[in-house]
């Protein structure tokens, strides 16, 4: 990791600049994705089917959806202690979500008429959940924090694609996840192949509204290739950490919670800045400690060394600038006093305030959505919320007193654009015996 002193954000812009253009190098991979979308709309099933064998599982046979019965036997084998994490994990998240969610509102003016807005849950959503190494890491809080959300919201249908392992079962943590949550559609196929069919529909598939979910750069590109015909949440990069501490801060703390996310993939970012000079020594030293037996210690170490870094700034304004120039995924404020930076903190995907709030919390159990916006698009995007599943509908109600008295401008502002009907529209609701 390299080490960095600045004064101001403008010195910072050289690497702030590098940390948000991270990406996977290779061919641009556009042109393939579309052309795997463009098979989907043809083929249908029997490309899903293909592309299951190809990837994922070679004697693929059968139903792509997963049948009640393996549904509820896949959560019959995982132990009630798992159970009961799960159940705790989602009954957090749920209360967040309901403290989100909009009411419709109605106005009504002196002259009678009434105007509001209608709030309506989307009619059908599609969540994407990866599989995790072949299934072996179950992406729960995935599927967590994106069904709870949608059922708050209240979709009515809800449908969950997963890549299947390689003898085609789910992974029973998955399914007992969809069980506790009373999830019956799940389909054993993933990929962009898999939005796809999310997006346009097959014979096996309905279409959705809203696509969720994060995924690999193909299952990214597919998304995006999607949006318009169907809404998503975002397009989701990989995963960040940004830590703002001081001379109180607790450099083992600091190591632990960089390694959190560090470990995720190579492409992961881990960032500490410190008013304190000597800590980034100190929170190495922790690092090296904590690599040594760590799992997956060769992806950390590569993430560390091209996308950490640790910065030394004369105060905490200077932290708060780079901050809100790099819009963080996570942002952690280890300092003497958290809550004080809150006001001036614009761009994070989430804030974790105080030596107790591990960036885990949020990610599994505290309740606050974990799907965030990532390489500063913070700046503009908010996380994964019931919000995401909504439409808004404005209504319009006017009464004759408010058109009598509003036509003549109603009209005139149609005529200068040049939309006579419009404006004939208007006027013909005041002529006499109309």
């Amino acid at each position: 990791m390299e080490k960095y002193t600045f004064s101001h954000v403008s010195e910072a812009k050289e690497l702030i600049e590098k940390l948000l253009n991270r990406h996977e190098e290779g061919e641009n991979i556009e042109a393939s994705v579309q052309a795997i979308l463009q098979s989907v709309r043809t083929d249908g099933d029997d490309f899903l089917i293909k592309q299951t064998r190809l990837f994922d599982c070679p004697n693929f046979e059968g139903s792509l959806q997963i049948s009640q019965s393996e549904i509820q036997q896949g959560a019959a084998l995982i132990s009630p202690e798992e159970l009961e994490m799960i159940s705790t994990a989602a009954a957090n998240i749920r209360q967040f979500h309901e403290a989100q969610k909009d009411n419709s509102w109605f106005n009504t003016r002196p002259d009678g008429t009434i105007l509001g807005q209608k709030v309506s849950p989307v009619q059908r959503a599609g969540l994407y959940v990866p599989g995790g190494k072949g299934g072996n890491t179950p992406l729960i809080s995935s599927l967590l924090m994106q069904a709870i959300p949608a059922q708050v919201a209240g979709v009515k249908d809800i449908a969950i694609v997963t890549p299947p392992r390689e003898d085609g079962s789910i992974n029973p943590h998955l399914l007992a996840a969809a069980y506790l949550l009373d999830i019956t559609e799940v389909y054993r196929i993933g990929g962009p192949w898999a939005i796809g069919a999310l997006a346009y529909g097959t014979n096996s598939i309905d279409p959705v509204n809203v696509i969720t979910g994060p995924g690999n750069a193909y299952v990214t590109m597919a998304k995006k290739l999607v949006q318009g015909h169907v809404g998503i949440d975002m397009l989701a990069g990989p995963s960040e950490i940004l830590v703002i501490g001081d001379e109180m801060t607790n450099a083992n703390y600091v190591a632990a919670d960089m390694l959190s996310q560090a470990e995720h993939d190579t492409l992961a970012s881990a960032v500490y800045i410190s008013t304190a000079p000597h800590k980034a020594d100190e929170v190495m030293e922790h690092i090296e400690k904590m690599l040594k037996d760590l799992p997956r210690a060769d992806i950390a170490k590569k993430s560390l060394k091209d996308w950490g870094a640790f910065i030394t700034v004369p105060n905490l304004q200077v932290a708060v600038d780079i901050a809100n120039a790099l819009a963080s995924e996570h942002v952690e404020i280890l300092t003497k006093d958290p809550w004080s930076l809150v006001p001036a903190i614009e761009n994070a995907g989430a804030l974790f305030l105080g030596a107790w709030s591990a960036e885990p919390v949020g990610d599994y159990f505290a309740g606050p959505n974990h799907v965030l916006p990532t390489q500063g698009t913070a700046k503009f995007a908010s996380a994964l919320s019931v919000q995401t599943f909504c439409k808004k509908t404005s209504i319009i109600a006017a009464s004759p007193n408010f058109i009598r008295t509003n036509a003549a401008s109603i009209a005139g502002l149609a005529r200068l654009e040049a939309l006579e009907a419009h404006a004939r529209s208007v006027e013909i609701r005041i002529q006499p015996n109309s």
